[in-house]
């Protein structure tokens, strides 16, 4: 049986882990915006939380974009290093202010940054820390970094010229750093790992559940060697085979490329050029009119939907399979079994692919 830990309404941190007894309260002329990325937010150690419960000036806003400039308030500069930022501790503006501060982490706070025009336009100042972080849990990208608590208590000591009344903003951080370092030392060292049992199949039973629908769809192309530096002729349509697995029905037709077969088309596709009359618009045209509008074409990858375009629903069946086998897969040949067709590429891809979906909704 699980049970959960009481946690603290207020910091919601563990009530075992609660630092709100070591919470001081420090009015400030300053007024500070706290932007938090959504990430950071349901983090249990991070400190902007913390932080804005210390400032009752403050404000702490979760997203990633920020178009409304009344959030800002009077005087706005933003808290953020980049080329003309000016050192605020060696140079703090003039009058009360208000301090916008990104939250997150370093890759998440240049993203916010990077996508709000409002932001980037604001005046811009960073500090290199007068001392190392205390943030002992959590590791910096880099030793000049610091949390954003401690960002805030070397800031506002700077605009408000009394740094020791706001070094009280670093005794909640360390209540909960060395409350946490607490709790990992009281693990137990060495843990036996259970061996973990394998998964089962993940038959596509999304894919099964339309059994009615689904068509198998193989196409054809008359295709060129692609050779570089050599430009080839676009891949022409040249035969469809269809099956809808349910009931058998089977739609196949042909058509003959615009320009010269290539001379490994025949070799490949295992046709008879004799097969290869009409044009591929008319047999497009026919194979749409065969379709049914809830019917949805299963091929083996992309190339055959996308040779004759147009179709209403399309799932891709190699990928199925290697959600199902949980590895790759490579061509339809090496992944179904094998079948009995006298002549034609496409007539025996299609019937495996029959094969694969019947296999998949025996054991679904």
């Amino acid at each position: 049986m699980v049970t959960h830990r009481e946690v603290c309404a207020r910091c919601r941190r563990p009530i075992v882990v609660c630092y709100c007894a070591h919470l001081p309260t420090l009015e400030t002329k300053t007024r500070v915006v706290i932007l938090q990325h959504p990430r950071e937010r349901d983090m249990p150690i991070g400190t902007a939380r913390m932080a804005s419960l210390c400032l009752p000036s403050s404000t702490l806003h979760v997203g990633v974009r920020w178009d409304d400039p009344s959030i800002f308030g009077a005087n706005p500069i933003l808290l953020y290093p980049g080329p003309g930022a000016k050192d605020i501790l060696a140079e703090p503006p003039s009058g009360p202010v208000t301090l916008v501060c990104v939250d997150g982490t370093w890759s998440q706070a240049k993203t916010v940054v990077r996508d709000n025009p409002l932001l980037r336009a604001l005046p811009r100042y960073a500090f290199a820390a007068p001392q190392k972080s205390q943030y002992r849990i959590r590791k910096e990208p880099d030793d000049r970094f610091v949390s954003t608590i401690e960002a805030l208590m070397h800031v506002l000591g700077a605009l408000e010229g009394d740094a020791d009344r706001f070094r009280a903003l670093l005794e909640p951080l360390t209540a909960m750093v060395d409350a946490q370092l607490r709790c990992q030392a009281e693990r137990p060292s060495h843990r036996v790992k259970k061996p973990r049992a394998p998964r089962p199949p993940r038959v596509p039973r999304e894919l099964l559940a339309r059994w009615d629908d689904l068509v198998c769809l193989v196409a054809e192309a008359n295709a060129w060697p692609h050779r570089a530096g050599v430009a080839s002729p676009p891949d022409e349509l040249i035969q469809i085979a269809a099956e809808r697995v349910a009931t058998g029905e089977r739609f196949v037709g042909f058509a003959r490329p615009s320009g010269a077969l290539s001379p490994s088309t025949l070799f490949h596709t295992e046709l008879v050029e004799s097969e290869l009359v009409g044009d591929a618009a008319t047999l497009r045209a026919d194979f749409h009119a065969w379709l049914r509008p809830t019917d949805l074409a299963c091929a083996w990858g992309h190339y055959g939907p996308d040779l004759v375009g147009g179709l209403p629903e399309r799932a891709d069946v190699r990928a199925a399979a290697q959600r199902y086998t949980q590895k790759k897969v490579g061509a339809l040949e090496t992944y179904a079994p094998p079948v009995e067709i006298a002549r034609g590429r496409a007539l025996r891809r299609l019937a495996m692919l029959g094969e694969v979906l019947r296999a998949w909704r025996a054991i679904s």
